[in-house]
């Protein structure tokens, strides 16, 4: 075959996994979604109140801070490829396990596997994901975690039917593990198959991330703390701190979830017209003012426009810490599960945080803490240089842009 041939292949081979791997952000995106609607259905099967719900629902974040670190120990045995088919298979059947958990101790345990099973194939597929925008030579990351939003967007949805309709969240889970792990193995097929050399070395089962993770994740970490204070407390915000509706209170977190998903799947634009740092620091600088439009809110209207301008702000920061992430050194799986976990730590404690500080002062300081992370942003941004400097890459190694 010629010179010219192969690379056209190799072009839309590229292509094709950019697309598979989207479908694979949507389908753990789902996942999320499909859990999230029935936890109240869950709640009520195992009995607890809302203080033992809390406690169980710490536990996804600890299991996938302990698993993380391993992603890029199976991805080295078995392949990109084949890693991402089992740990994404993984990840969308044990949606199966926490409706079938009959009281606190098992529903802690069946948590702790299903974030463990999240964790890795996160931690999989992002690595993928940075692997085809080194060879496209532009950013795509944002899009991706788009995809995410868009999926979770779906999955709530079709959760949402489901309680509706008052159906058994055992019988629903386990019809939409069934669906979306079989869309996953599809997607998978079509997603680059990176080897390891025969003389790597393995990656360590659990390292320290580096110190530029640490950096980046610390961007991350501000990034999460406002999308989690946002989800979980804008509607109790619009109702206690300014006394809107349940209604108009429910329908701005739906706003800013949608504000998310919209604005992830149009950075990549805005990326590689003003590069990673000043996108982040713009963004920094919206969140920033959102959340000082929340802080001096006294109607509905200017709290519903600060959580959009919060929305906004931080949608493209967590899928830029990613692709820097993988950009920052020799070892990405090991980079980007460092970034991961600082993040999920970060999703972890923001919402108890935020509710702890309310309830020593009100919700107005604790947004006002939000506001101040958000500043961050703005100024620590120039650690996500490494995903500005990986744009510039060898003329052969760049797939041309169907849309120029």
């Amino acid at each position: 075959m010629s010179e010219r041939g192969t690379q056209g292949r190799g072009v839309r081979e590229v292509r094709r996994a950019r697309y598979a791997v989207a479908a694979v952000f949507a389908v753990h995106g789902s996942v999320t979604g499909s859990f999230a609607t029935r936890v109240p259905w869950i709640q009520d099967h195992a009995q607890l109140g809302a203080g033992q719900l809390g406690i169980a629902l710490a536990f996804p974040a600890f299991g996938a801070s302990l698993a993380m670190p391993l992603a890029g120990r199976i991805s080295h045995r078995l392949g990109a490829r084949t890693a991402l088919r089992l740990l994404l298979s993984l990840w969308t059947l044990s949606l199966v396990l926490p409706s079938l958990a009959p009281n606190l101790p098992t529903l802690c345990l069946a948590l702790f596997a299903f974030g463990a099973a999240s964790g890795m194939s996160d931690v999989a597929m992002n690595a993928l994901g940075v692997e085809i925008e080194n060879r496209l030579g532009r950013s795509i990351m944002s899009g991706l975690h788009g995809m995410w939003s868009t999926g979770a967007v779906v999955g709530s949805a079709a959760g949402t039917l489901a309680a509706h309709l008052g159906s058994d969240a055992r019988l629903h889970h386990a019809l939409a593990a069934g669906a979306l792990t079989l869309l996953g193995l599809v997607a998978c097929t079509w997603v680059l198959d990176r080897r390891a050399t025969e003389d790597a070395e393995p990656p360590p089962r659990f390292a320290l991330p580096p110190r530029s993770a640490l950096l980046i994740g610390a961007v991350g970490f501000c990034a999460v703390f406002a999308e989690g204070a946002s989800l979980d407390w804008s509607a109790v915000y619009l109702r206690d701190r300014v006394g809107s509706s349940a209604g108009l209170a429910a329908a701005c977190t739906t706003g800013f979830t949608l504000t998310m998903a919209v604005v992830r799947l149009a950075g990549d634009r805005a990326v590689d017209l003003y590069g990673a740092v000043r996108t982040v620091r713009v963004g920094g600088v919206l969140a920033a003012l959102g959340g000082l439009l929340i802080v001096v809110a006294s109607a509905p209207a200017v709290a519903i426009a600060g959580f959009a301008l919060m929305g906004l702000g931080i949608a493209v920061v967590v899928p830029l810490c990613f692709a820097a992430a993988g950009h920052s050194g020799p070892n990405p799986g090991q980079a980007i599960a460092g970034v991961a976990t600082i993040t999920y730590t970060s999703g972890l404690i923001a919402p108890s945080a935020v509710g702890g500080l309310a309830q020593m002062t009100d919700l107005t300081v604790s947004f006002g803490l939000v506001t101040v992370l958000a500043c961050g942003l703005a100024v620590f941004a120039g650690v996500l240089r490494a995903g500005d400097r990986a744009k510039v890459a060898p003329p052969s190694t760049v797939v041309p842009d169907p849309r120029t």
